[in-house]
């Protein structure tokens, strides 16, 4: 049989575009569809636009930190449309680098919606469209619960297009888009309400990180809710809302934006029809080499419910092309990937949890050395910001399981020493290491006695 393609990727976001621009460059016909703009998630209302609205948001800190330093000035106001529409000139000109990026690796791009038609076939509006090998890649897309006034309220997605910044901000859900954007709103001088239902932010993260993160995120001017969700949102003639909650409070405020989750964003794709096994959360099903249950039909990236992060996305793509040009068919490894939560102060973190540790190798068998302390630059500053690091050893083998750290420029501190993870790194070999002083990071290479 004779297909118009080798390779027909839906979805144009990092793992869509990763696979199509190597698939290309190793010689093969490839085309992508996208029915939005060229980058995905990440480049148009994800990683990118966050880190900058963040960067945004510690600098009224800034100006007031400066004076300690001697530094004369002070901080004169914010204007939103600046940041909002240099933000959004910004990712126009990352979906032309995403654009020339694949027209230059000679990647078909295709404009539209598509849907699974058949075997080898993908129909994107009147046109259908037959390819040896299909793979979707079409992300995650945030929703709203179903509550009255839920049309009331935005996603991240609307947050980063916002006419009007709010002077008052509910931001509801406890994982790294609410607890992101809570720092966002609150630092560009948002009076911001974080509200969620469990006992503490940030469920899957180390625990100590946990509960320090949250302290800092109070003292930083976040009014914390726990235990607490939205039941209703009312609407008034002025624009504002009023948010009644399961407290049996009432909160009202200028916008809500829910960041309580993400789904597969494979509405209309067709899957089942074309025998592609779905999961009941929607998430696609394929085996460790990303093929799903329909031959031909293979998926990676947050739609088949691996860690929902970029870098994860990147690595599938190029882990199914080594696979096809390669024969690799060893399994992609999820164990000790770094990840940052990008609050104020910021987190990251590599490898296991305390909890993880003691429930694979038992307590008995887990060491934890903990730091806590004031980072010099605050000596000056006069700012209660506090920076925690901690380390999860294994006794028995003096391996460093976990790396855990909240404070400034955690991503950068804790990116360098993933490596030393995956490469088995031990607590003597921490220990040996010289630290660059004065640094915050050299804390990690001179913590020698463990937590009793």
């Amino acid at each position: 049989m004779t297909f118009d393609y080798d390779l027909l990727v839906i979805g144009a976001g990092s793992g869509g575009v990763r696979c199509s621009r190597m698939a290309a460059a190793r010689g093969w016909k490839v085309a992508v569809v996208e029915n939005r703009d060229l980058g995905g998630t990440c480049v148009n209302v994800g990683c990118v636009p966050k880190k900058l609205f963040v960067y945004a948001s510690e600098y009224p800190a800034a100006f007031a930190d400066a004076r300690g330093f001697g530094v004369q000035g002070r901080f004169e106001g914010f204007d939103w449309p600046t940041l909002r529409d240099n933000k959004t000139n910004e990712i126009k000109r990352l979906n032309s680098v995403y654009n020339n990026l694949l027209e230059n690796s000679g990647v078909t791009i295709l404009h539209g919606t598509a849907a699974l038609a058949g075997p080898h076939q993908v129909r994107i509006g009147e046109q259908t469209i037959t390819a040896e090998r299909i793979v979707v890649a079409t992300g995650g897309w945030p929703f709203k619960p179903d509550i009255p006034g839920a049309e009331h309220a935005i996603t991240s997605n609307e947050a980063f297009y916002l006419e009007q910044f709010p002077q008052r901000v509910v931001v509801v859900g406890g994982g790294y888009i609410a607890v992101e954007f809570a720092g966002i709103f609150n630092g560009l001088g948002a009076e911001t309400h974080l509200l969620y239902r469990g006992d503490q932010v940030l469920r899957g993260f180390d625990e100590d990180v946990r509960n320090f993160a949250a302290a800092q995120i109070v003292h930083k001017g976040v009014r914390l809710h726990t235990h607490t969700d939205i039941r209703s949102i009312e609407r008034h003639i002025d624009g504002s809302l009023t948010c009644s909650l399961t407290s049996g409070e009432a909160l009202h405020c200028d916008a809500v934006m829910f960041a309580t989750g993400r789904r597969p964003l494979t509405d209309g794709l067709e899957l089942t029809e074309a025998g592609v096994q779905v999961r009941d959360n929607g998430t696609i099903v394929t085996d460790h080499l990303f093929r799903t249950t329909a031959p031909g039909i293979y998926a990676l990236g947050d739609v088949i419910g691996t860690p929902a992060l970029t870098p994860v996305a990147l690595a599938q793509a190029m882990k199914l092309v080594a696979y096809w040009f390669d024969g690799d068919q060893q399994p992609l490894s999820y164990d000790n990937i770094p990840t940052a939560v990008f609050c104020q102060p910021n987190i990251a973190t590599v490898g296991l949890t305390e909890a993880q540790a003691q429930e694979r190798f038992g307590a008995d068998d887990v060491q934890v050395f903990v730091s806590d302390f004031r980072p010099m630059k605050h000596t000056m500053t006069g700012q209660p910001e506090r920076t925690l690091m901690k380390l999860v050893v294994q006794i028995s083998t003096d391996k460093v399981l976990g790396v855990h750290m909240v404070g400034e420029a955690a991503g950068e501190i804790v990116q360098g020493l993933a490596v030393a993870i995956k490469a088995g790194a031990t607590k003597t070999v921490f220990d040996s290491t010289i630290g660059i002083h004065p640094t915050a990071a050299e804390e990690f290479v001179t913590m020698r006695t463990p937590r009793g």
